[in-house]
């Protein structure tokens, strides 16, 4: 029996935890006060814990390195997963975009189901305990040093840390620096699955406003990066919602990109075209100010009249084809010039990680160091909003622990 320490109590590290125990002592180190602090935050804090699609189509909903998860998606799948924790008794439900929830709706009655297996399984858990230094000889980790002042020794060590978006929770990229101490490259470390900021001044005219059943495109030199259909919500610095936080995934760097959204995506340009042409008849003798209320949100009136340059004064009955025909396309490509992404303190997880080039990916271990391992979010992988986050942290997190301490 060896002596296997975890290093970060989330999902990954105790799935890690819980799968390692079953041959193993295991010690889950965990630096906050207690065990899966992010996790009561995730899904609003009702806990996505995965998804209910085709496993098959997991990696069409992650962008990043996903074939690196074939592996451990397969051998500890999204059914897995659900099957794991009604044996705890946590009834869970479907809902729209084949997200999974628990049944009540509170992420503790997940949290609870984790802490139950892990006490089933006699983990041993440290809590308060800030790993402040690993002590590698020659190519294998011989003990972590604890709160700067208590070593602990180990055959083997599974690094689950983490990310640094929403540092609150702990994660603050301990396991970035440590990482790299330990000969492992990083790649760039960027926010995903957060809010955009546009540059055009009267979106603070938006603030609060959200829309239903609308199209997002993110174009880059008018070619489609992105395009989804579905909710989105207008702040005081840009766009948020499911189709912004998703959207985020596909924007890095200094590129020029633009958010375009179709107010009405459900009609061609020709059948909106019609629809107002019927506004119109409906409201004409009215200023063009007063004949738009059938069609848009209050909220969205004055500055869709304004980017029309149709004077709101203007009677319906003298508005131009020409005229009518430009709003009919500002409806149908609302655009928005990217500025950038929010900071990843505010974002939902963390893009780029430890370079899976130095990770087997049948059993999580590190290329670099013997008896390394890693799991979660600390890895250069992502997925878009669902659950597949979840998925890929408590796969990744029960493959290495599985494995852990294989030759």
């Amino acid at each position: 029996m060896k002596t296997v320490i975890i290093i970060g109590g989330g999902p990954a590290g105790m799935m890690a935890a819980i799968e390692a125990s079953k041959e193993n002592k295991v010690i889950l180190v965990e630096k906050n006060e207690k065990l899966g602090k992010k996790l009561y935050i995730t899904g609003k804090g009702r806990c996505n814990i995965t998804s209910s699609k085709y496993i098959g189509d997991f990696f069409d909903y992650i962008p990043t390195n996903s074939n690196f998860l074939y592996s451990s998606l397969y051998s500890y799948t999204n059914e897995d997963v659900m099957n794991f924790f009604e044996s705890l008794g946590v009834e869970l439900k479907v809902e729209r975009g084949d997200r999974v929830f628990p049944k009540s709706d509170k992420s503790s009655e997940i949290i609870n189901g984790l802490k139950k297996a892990l006490n089933n399984n006699n983990v041993e858990i440290l809590l308060n305990s800030k790993v402040t230094k690993i002590n590698k000889e020659e190519n294998e980790i011989s003990w972590v040093e604890i709160n700067n002042k208590d070593i602990l020794k180990g055959d083997c060590f599974i690094m689950c840390t983490g990310g640094v978006s929403y540092p609150q929770t702990g994660s603050t990229g301990d396991g970035y620096i440590f990482a790299k101490q330990l000969g492992h490259n990083i790649t760039n470390i960027a926010p995903s699955l957060v809010p955009i900021e546009v540059f055009e001044y009267y979106i603070k005219d938006l603030q609060g406003l959200s829309l239903k059943n609308i199209e997002l495109k993110i174009e880059n030199n008018k070619k489609v990066i992105y395009e989804e259909f579905g909710e989105l919500l207008f702040t005081h610095f840009g766009l948020s919602g499911p189709l912004a936080i998703k959207a985020s995934s596909v924007i890095s760097g200094n590129q020029k990109l633009k958010a375009v959204i179709d107010l009405k995506p459900a009609l061609s340009f020709e059948e909106l075209d019609k629809r107002i042409q019927r506004d119109f008849s409906k409201y004409i003798n009215k200023d063009y100010k007063n004949a738009l209320n059938d069609l848009l949100p209050s909220k969205l009136i004055k500055t869709i009249i304004d980017l029309s340059k149709i004077d709101e004064n203007k009677k319906v009955s003298f508005i131009t084809r020409e005229e009518r025909l430009n709003l009919v396309k500002l409806i149908k490509n609302f655009t928005f010039e990217i500025k950038g992404l929010r900071p990843i303190e505010e974002a939902i997880i963390t893009k780029g990680g430890v370079d899976i080039k130095q990770i087997d990916s049948s059993n999580m271990k590190s290329k670099k160091i013997n008896n390394l391992y890693f799991a979660g979010e600390i890895l250069d992988v992502d997925g878009y909003t669902g659950g597949f986050n979840l998925q890929i942290a408590m796969s990744t997190g029960h493959l290495s622990g599985e494995k852990v301490g294989e030759i």
